[in-house]
């Protein structure tokens, strides 16, 4: 087996993951009366609203603790962009023809960095409406531009998280590498090709 994620990293991925899964639910009974139901997952509509901020707080530390630790594995490449213009391989799944790739392709460096982007929106926007601790730091009209941006950042980053997921599925093995933190060298080959010889040697 390929060595692909400590327990650290795993652990921090997962508590992310389920950071976001409590802020859309709980965002999302927020954002509209036929959701309000919702709010019964975490004690109701003021506590809702109450324990909501402090989700997205705990995911920007520990996304934050994952960007660090990935960026740098995130960086564009030149084979990223042959990647995207393989990309009709890519969904019928034709690797053969796809460029040696390293330890991310360009679909999942898109979805880092969508993420990164769309959190930094999200906190910055949630920031500016946390009116429980910063209701005199900003004005009415500054308020509503960031609910705005901070809806329209929630719609987008739940529709980057399904395609993470779907892909996730999508690709056999890649949920064993999350699970696990171990991948097949047959896995390894097919999809992270470059990556494979690096490790080969020794880097």
């Amino acid at each position: 087996m390929v060595a692909r994620y400590t327990t650290a990293q795993r652990i921090n991925h997962w508590i992310t993951a389920l950071c976001l899964i409590l802020l859309a639910l709980s965002g999302m009974s927020l954002f509209h009366p036929g959701l309000f139901f919702l709010t019964a997952l975490f004690g109701g509509g003021p506590a809702t609203r109450a324990i909501h901020p402090w989700f997205g707080t705990v995911l920007l530390l520990s996304f934050g603790i994952l960007f660090v630790r990935f960026f740098h594995h995130n960086l564009w490449r030149r084979e990223d962009t042959a990647w995207v213009g393989r990309i009709g391989d890519v969904i019928s799944n034709h690797e053969e023809n796809l460029p040696e790739i390293g330890r991310y392709n360009a679909g999942q460096k898109l979805v880092f960095w969508l993420m990164s982007l769309l959190i930094l929106v999200l906190f910055v926007s949630g920031v500016v409406i946390w009116d429980q601790y910063f209701f005199n730091l900003t004005t009415i009209p500054a308020k509503r531009v960031a609910v705005l941006a901070h809806s329209l950042a929630a719609v987008a980053i739940i529709g980057v998280w399904i395609i993470h997921v779907y892909a996730a599925i999508w690709v056999r093995g890649t949920m064993h590498g999350m699970m696990r933190g171990s991948v097949t060298p047959g896995w390894t080959f097919r999809h992270h090709r470059k990556w494979l010889r690096e490790l080969a040697r020794g880097r």
